[in-house]
């Protein structure tokens, strides 16, 4: 299949979870072809064209980038890739001293590592579209809770190097993020079943009285990489409900 002139191309990692659900479907229902990738056990969403691929392999090894490469621009079938949205992560909580190595460096590279080297590898395409980054950032970029030293330090990197990114790569592709604060997934839902009054206490957290909706994530996205936001590049957008400027001390 050819690509259909006027039609962009995005390449979205994570996929298959809550917000890279609701990615695949806000940048589809745009009119996008959307390339998605996830680890091969997880199915991607429906419309998608799948390219999987597991990101700690990625990293580690030279021969699986140029193949991801490869099977990415024959899914594009000639459609301009002028998005990437590096949404995949992980998360492994415990406390400093309880972080093994093996968690640490995981980690880091698919949260880190597989962000700069995605862009590293499709950066004449992106410069040819004259397309752009979204990073999937977090709260815990810049304000954390005991037990997410791995995953707060891997957020604060991705901030680090969205910003660096935008600085080296100038007008030739922007580069931007989204930190979302919580947001309502399926694996978000299920860490609070039978706690209805800790979900509620959730929402009260939250100057706006409730979490975010991934689909809310997905129009940001979509937003960041069109046209409308071109002059925005090294930024890195709150979509927290205000939990990010809220203090809680003692009223």
């Amino acid at each position: 299949m050819k690509g259909v002139k006027g039609v962009k191309g995005v390449l979205i990692t994570g996929a298959s979870g809550g917000i890279g659900r609701a990615l695949c479907a806000g940048f589809l229902s745009a009119g996008w072809r959307v390339v998605a990738t996830d680890a091969p056990e997880r199915t991607a969403p429906e419309g998608t064209v799948s390219v999987p691929c597991c990101l700690a392999s990625y990293v580690a090894d030279e021969r699986v980038r140029n193949a991801f490469r490869e099977r990415v621009v024959e899914a594009l079938a000639g459609t301009p890739l002028v998005a990437i949205v590096n949404n995949a992560a992980v998360q492994h909580c415990g406390a400093t001293t309880e972080v093994v190595p093996s968690e640490w460096a995981a980690t880091l590279a698919v949260n880190v590592s597989a962000p700069f080297l995605l862009v590293q590898s499709f950066l004449g395409l992106l410069e040819a579209s004259r397309g752009s980054v979204v990073q999937i950032t977090s709260i815990h970029a810049t304000q954390t809770k005991p037990g997410f030293v791995a995953y707060a330090t891997s957020k604060a990197a991705l901030a680090g190097l969205t910003r660096a990114l935008a600085v080296d790569l100038g007008g030739r592709v922007r580069v931007n993020a989204i930190a979302p604060a919580a947001i309502s997934t399926p694996m978000l839902e299920a860490g609070f079943e039978g706690r209805p009054e800790s979900r509620a206490e959730l929402d009260r957290f939250h100057p706006a009285g409730r979490i975010g909706q991934p689909d809310e994530v997905a129009r940001a996205a979509v937003w960041l990489a069109s046209e409308d936001s071109g002059f925005l590049t090294g930024a890195t957008l709150a979509v927290d409900g205000a939990l990010g400027v809220r203090l809680h001390d003692p009223v």
